[in-house]
């Protein structure tokens, strides 16, 4: 079995974690589908307000890609469909049945897998409406079905905070998990699977379909990083990858017939009423996965990490892709005479404070700690960079407009992991500088 290392990246010490612990929550009255998160270009609605849905159904499409579609994760009446600005289609909110009606789907075991072509299983999850599952590096698009990947990456990892424990998202489900695998192989001529070195459980579970191990502190196991570790030229720049639970829901689909709605929720932060883990399905809203009138006020729900999620309020819902909810304070107040304390409990990655010298859980909160200054060029940001790139002279060609010159700075490596902007003491937002020229770039292409 293969091993590769990543020396560089963060081990947050946040206090109150996810536990092991694991919750099954009965169903909520309502879901909802956070359009404006998917990966898609512009919705194109094909249901109204008022509208009966069945489990299945379809809700809305790309408008450029017709057939990338999303089904809807429940049966029942769409209650609210809600816009942004400019009438974007932000979420359509879906009040449950009792007894959901549903669609059916062509149904594969592991033998109809294996004997089936490419073709025929890429129209049974484009059907099944979870095609997003799959996304395309490095850009993090839903990729183009008829495009033969290089490399598909399986993760089987959970090192980012507040990421759900992969031996608990497995579970009982190793048929499922091994049918999933068979599915993906069928998309690629070469599939990775890889897991953290830290999850035994998951090697002592499914160790014969796992090949290659990654060793090292947050980014280590995001795809990126380990493609930046593992490819061998350029032409596998485009590979694509799928996590752990959106696997086994292809995996179900194709098991049941049916589209699935199981989601396993890692809850936990500074100011979460409890730290554990949460099961209940996709679209579920935040007040049922914790109580959020024990919270205190000036607290901030996070959904999808605490360095590339974003917002939510307290009476939102969860996005199809998060599987994540951290609650920290917004903002501590100023503190008198802060420049005279030592900061035992203060989170830094440089010799700011002493609590670089402390071993135990820090608290965490969502201020900047000043406002945004001039780049300094104290290299923090390359210290901490997995794939090895110099993000101060990135920022510096993108503000240039030099595009040849932030490309050969490596603009497609980056992780966007955040780090480069956790580290960086002028409080620059690097990483939102890098998602958006990348994503400029991948419009131009």
């Amino acid at each position: 079995m293969q091993k590769i290392s990543s020396k560089k990246g963060i081990d947050f010490r946040i206090r109150k974690l996810p536990s092991r612990k694991l919750i099954e929550l009965k169903n909520p009255d309502r879901i909802a589908v956070l359009v404006d998160k998917l990966p898609f270009g512009k919705a194109r609605l094909k249901v109204a307000a008022g509208d009966r849905v069945a489990l299945g159904s379809r809700l809305f499409e790309d408008k450029k890609r017709p057939w990338l579609k999303f089904l809807s994760p429940a049966g029942g009446q769409i209650e609210q469909i809600n816009y942004g600005p400019r009438r974007v289609i932000r979420e359509l909110v879906i009040k449950l049945d009792r007894h959901e009606e549903h669609l059916d789907f062509k149904r594969f075991d592991l033998q109809d897998v294996q004997a089936a072509d490419r073709r025929s299983i890429v129209d049974a999850i484009v059907e099944g409406g979870l095609w997003w599952t799959f996304r395309g590096l490095p850009f993090r698009d839903v990729p183009e079905p008829e495009v033969i990947p290089p490399l598909i990456l399986v993760n089987l990892a959970a090192k980012e905070p507040f990421a759900p424990d992969v031996e608990l998202v497995i579970g009982k489900d190793l048929d499922l998990l091994r049918l999933g695998i068979s599915i993906v192989k069928k998309l690629s001529p070469r599939v990775v699977v890889y897991t953290h070195v830290d999850n035994q459980g998951v090697l002592s579970k499914a160790g014969d379909l796992v090949d290659l191990l990654v060793d090292g502190n947050y980014p280590a196991a995001d795809p990126a990083t380990v493609l930046y570790r593992l490819k061998q030229s350029a032409s596998e720049n485009r590979s694509w990858y799928i996590n752990a639970q959106d696997l086994l829901l292809v995996a179900g689909l194709f098991s049941t017939g049916r589209f699935p709605t199981r989601r396993i929720f890692a809850v936990g932060g500074t100011r979460a009423p409890f730290a554990g883990h949460v099961e209940s399905r996709l679209g579920v809203p935040v007040g049922h996965l914790v109580d959020t009138h024990a919270i205190a006020p000036g607290s901030r729900f996070i959904a999808g990490g605490i360095l590339r999620g974003y917002k939510l309020e307290a009476d939102g819902f969860m996005g199809a892709l998060e599987t994540g909810l951290a609650i920290l304070p917004e903002d501590k107040e100023a503190e008198f005479m802060a420049l005279f304390r030592p900061g035992f409990n203060k989170p830094t990655n440089s010799r700011a404070f002493a609590s670089l010298l402390r071993r135990g859980e820090l608290e965490y909160d969502c201020g900047r700690q000043g406002p945004e200054r001039a780049c300094i060029s104290c290299m923090y940001c390359a210290d901490v960079c997995p794939v090895d790139i110099l993000p101060q002279m990135l920022y510096k060609a993108i503000l240039a407009e030099e595009v040849e010159e932030y490309l050969a700075h490596g603009l497609l490596d980056c992780v966007q992991c955040g780090l480069c902007s956790y580290v960086c003491p002028s409080k620059i937002e690097l990483t939102a500088a890098f998602e958006t020229a990348k994503a400029d770039y991948a419009r131009q292409q």
